[in-house]
């Protein structure tokens, strides 16, 4: 549903002013007529039958169940509904990616148990989705650094190791010339029940007193890696350490503070290589140095960005599950707005480059993950979706304002030729009509006909019509007003029947019951558009509905 009437204001702006303090006709309004439109006896359903098989509202299930009233209207007036939100894809998808058709499924089941058929309302829009979630799928992903110990036993509790002969499984004696390794047991480790045990009997090199985990520790260049260990000695000094990487460079470490307790030392160390060494190099001073919990583990944080081919099949994936899950839950369901609102006024689809997204929460455009060109476009891959999960069903496109610029609908036609020689399958076109006492006639004619030209089915789907253009606040519609809203509420019908084919009209929709709960009318912009007053009482725009039944 277009969420603004900007053109139809404009149009009737002058108008609503002049009638609201004149009974003189404005020239502005084209052919409309005050006529006579009296004549309300019958229901829509009954009127209809012979003209169309689908009469429908727009319904919203906190009004069908809790309104005696609105209900009773309905299910007098209609054979048909269409959910004013429900059924759309934000109602139904949380920000997580959560289904929940509580709602739809409960106003699915309120009509059905009142006799109305369904009207499937919409699978795939630019506005009113998920888009929080839409836009998670894409999203650059973060992996969190590994905090698994990269040091095979980096807690010294295997060995030796009946393999190398190695004290400590995974460490390797490179020098012992000042002294001797061995392992320190019971009280005297840290943790668990062994450690690490330097013996420097004579002062030397750092070097002289030396191990190294033996197997060179694969890594990922420039990414952190986090060094640590527990160590105490006999004495308070220092010690060095250090880092190989296989780049050829070492990274030495000298001067670290050691105490008769145990102390932690950490290292930040970023990998300038693919793979890295710890070496622990103990002989400058005479002292018993114990080593434990040694560990190196990542630090980096590492994002992910798709590329454009995965973003096109995440997002693929996700509108064809969307489509499939909706259309297999609803079989009883047989006909489906698949797309809703591909074109701008234009007549360009409406893409990234030519649409600015305003609320980013639930708009979202799939024409720029799934593209918009008749050979691959968003809309073709929406469709065979929704073939190969209702075979069978009738599925349409939808759109506003074809009434209004010759170049949409002739856009509109072109593209949907185009669409199903590419195998989308597209059985009937929606026109929303939500129009204004200034509508240019001729354009609806000509609407009607373009659209009649494809041979597809052809619905009017969202019909209603302003008449407080001016926005006027507070608004009470004359008689004047209302009997010109019922002219053209005529001329629609009118043109309808004599332009589409019997057997491509599909039916007439009206987008609402009674005015009160009309999207148009509002406590800033009140206006009266539908065919039920607040009472739910048949205006004069009934009649003139009634009117254009007769196709003259």
């Amino acid at each position: 549903m277009k969420k603004h009437l900007q053109k139809a204001g404009l149009a009737i702006l002058a108008i609503t002013a002049l009638l609201s303090s004149s009974c003189k006709k404005n020239a502005e309004i084209n052919t409309l007529s005050t006529g006579n439109f009296t004549d309300t006896t019958g229901t829509l359903k009954a009127l209809t039958a012979s003209s169309f098989p689908n009469m429908g509202m727009a319904v919203t299930y906190s009004s069908m169940s809790t309104i005696p009233a609105y209900l009773a209207t309905v299910k007098r007036e209609c054979n048909n509904v269409t959910f004013g939100n429900e059924l759309k894809e934000g109602s139904i998808v949380s920000s997580t990616g959560v289904y929940n058709y509580t709602t739809a499924d409960a106003l699915y089941a309120l009509c059905t148990s009142n006799g109305l058929s369904v009207f499937g309302h919409n699978l795939v829009w630019h506005s009113q989705q998920s888009a929080t979630y839409l836009n998670s799928l894409i999203a650059p992903t973060t992996t969190a650094p590994v905090t698994t110990n990269l040091i095979t036993n980096g807690d010294f509790e295997a060995g030796p190791d009946a393999t190398t002969g190695d004290i400590f499984t995974g460490w390797q004696d490179l020098n012992h010339s000042v002294g001797t390794f061995s392992a320190a047991t019971g009280s005297a480790a840290y943790s668990g029940n062994r450690a690490l045990q330097a013996t420097v009997t004579t002062a030397g090199q750092n070097y002289n007193m030396q191990i190294i985990n033996r197997m060179p520790i694969p890594v990922t260049k420039g990414n952190v890696y986090t060094v640590s260990f527990w160590i105490k000695g006999s004495t308070a000094t220092t010690i060095q350490f250090e880092i190989r990487s296989s780049d050829g460079t070492v990274n030495y470490q000298g001067g670290k503070a050691v105490t008769t307790g145990w102390t932690q030392i950490t290292y930040s160390y970023t990998a300038t290589g693919t793979t890295m060494q710890l070496a622990f190099d103990l002989g400058a001073t005479a002292a018993t140095y114990y080593i434990d919990l040694a560990s190196i583990v990542g630090a980096t944080t590492t994002t992910t960005t798709l590329t454009p081919t995965q973003q096109t099949a995440a997002i693929t994936t996700e509108m064809t599950r969307y489509i499939t899950t909706t259309l297999q839950r609803y079989p009883n369901i047989k006909a489906w707005d698949v797309v809703n609102e591909p074109l701008l006024d234009n007549g360009q689809v409406r893409t990234n480059t030519n649409f600015t997204i305003s609320a980013p929460t639930s708009q979202f455009l799939y024409a720029q993950y799934l593209g918009n060109k008749y050979s691959s476009s968003y809309i073709t891959t929406a469709f065979k979706a929704a073939r190969a999960a209702a075979p069978n069903d009738v599925l349409f496109i939808n759109d506003y304002n074809l009434e209004y610029a010759t170049v949409k609908v002739d856009s509109m036609v072109a593209m949907v030729t185009a669409l199903n020689k590419y195998g989308a399958t597209i059985d009937g076109i929606g026109t929303q009509m939500h129009i204004s006492l200034g509508q240019n006639l001729n354009n609806i004619d000509y609407m009607f006909k373009k659209l009649a030209s494809t041979g597809l089915k052809v619905r009017i789907s969202e019909l209603d019509i302003v008449i407080n253009g001016a926005k006027a606040n507070p608004f009470t519609p004359t008689p004047t007003l209302l009997a010109y809203q019922a002219n053209m509420y005529q001329y629609v019908i009118n043109s309808y029947i004599k332009n589409v084919p019997a057997a491509q009209r599909y039916g007439v929709t009206v987008w609402g019951v009674s005015d009160t709960d009309s999207w148009l009318n509002t406590a800033s912009s009140p206006d009266a558009p539908l065919l039920f007053d607040a009472k739910y009482a048949k205006k004069p725009a009934y009649a003139g509905f009634k009117a254009g039944l007769s196709g003259m």
